[in-house]
């Protein structure tokens, strides 16, 4: 009977995992540490993972093992190179976040833009009672007419031109491979991008074109009422240097929910920002509503039967 090792399930959350079950012997783990996974799959047939790193170290002795099954579409965290050398075939799952990311990407820049906190707190603690005025003016915003710049025009920045169409921006995009070309919304340079867009998002994947982007240098381009928001990878945008640009005041917010380092160390400088009303920041969940994991976990399950059907469905190796 094969063995099925899930190593950090916790990271799906709620999901019927009792369903791998059809393919053989279930072994569950919420969590793995590195020292512990080399013993747990060098029985295994086939290894689920999130996070936790696979590598030549680590899988050196999982003779019985045919399939990597990444639970979400990076798959950074394991060795490619030797799963080919090894023959292991290693898949993922993609598009399963796309609505849930783009709705995120406009629950935060709307947190920001129409300053929901502010105006909550102002209700909240009496202020507008004893205001004599009805409404309050202080912060109003809007987002029609502004210029909207994505940074990774893939499913999920597709999905947020689409929406920002409707919200009547002006959508431009930069491509960080060079290669991606729209009909639907005019492509930009770099320098463009930073210097004209009210508010920019990011959608792409970490590589050497992307790694600490939004650095001090790009960042201090941008309009000194632009917003920016990372909804792709941390180390996109280096946090020190968007710190330092918050308190400076060289724009006018962000909203992220992904980070250099994650979870959050406790020195992060996100946290020490003197001006936290123009930062918002949520812990790596934009992807992570119930609807969403439960079609990872549907398209990872179906990952398993094309393997075993002969099918290159999702492969990466």
């Amino acid at each position: 009977m094969k063995k099925i090792v899930v190593l950090d399930g916790i990271t799906l959350g709620n999901v019927d995992f009792d369903k791998l079950k059809e393919f053989g012997e279930l072994v569950y783990f919420d969590k793995t540490n590195a020292d512990e996974v080399a013993d747990r799959v060098k029985d295994a047939a086939i290894v689920l993972t999130n996070k936790v790193v696979l590598n030549r170290e680590n899988l050196k002795d999982a003779s019985k093992l045919e399939l990597i099954c990444e639970m979400a579409t990076g798959f950074n965290n394991i060795d490619i190179e030797y799963a080919k050398e090894r023959n292991i075939a290693v898949t993922n799952v993609a598009g399963y976040s796309t609505p849930t990311v783009a709705q995120h990407t406009f629950a935060t820049l709307l947190h920001l833009y129409d300053k929901i906190s502010y105006y909550d707190n102002f209700v909240k603690s009496g202020a507008y009672s004893s205001s004599g005025l009805f409404t309050n003016l202080d912060k109003p915003y809007n987002i029609e007419g502004k210029r909207w710049g994505i940074v990774g025009l893939g499913a999920i920045g597709r999905k947020v031109a689409h929406i920002a169409d409707a919200f009547g921006c002006e959508v431009v995009y930069y491509s960080t491979s060079g290669k991606n070309n729209s009909s639907d919304y005019r492509r930009v340079e770099l320098d463009e991008l930073l210097r004209e867009c009210d508010i920019i998002s990011i959608h792409a994947p970490l590589n050497e074109n992307t790694q600490s982007l939004f650095n001090y240098e790009n960042i201090s381009k941008m309009k000194k009422d632009a917003v920016l928001i990372n909804m792709g990878r941390g180390p996109i945008v280096v946090d020190e240097d968007l710190a330092k640009a918050i308190d400076e005041e060289l724009i006018a917010g962000a909203a992220l929910d992904v980070f250099m380092v994650e979870p959050m160390t406790a020195d992060n400088p996100f946290l020490k920002v003197k001006n936290k009303d123009r930062l918002v920041l949520t812990p790596h969940i934009a992807w992570a509503s119930i609807e969403a994991r439960e079609r990872l976990f549907k398209d990872l399950i179906e990952n398993i039967h094309a393997f075993y059907r002969g099918e290159a469905r999702n492969r990466i190796v």
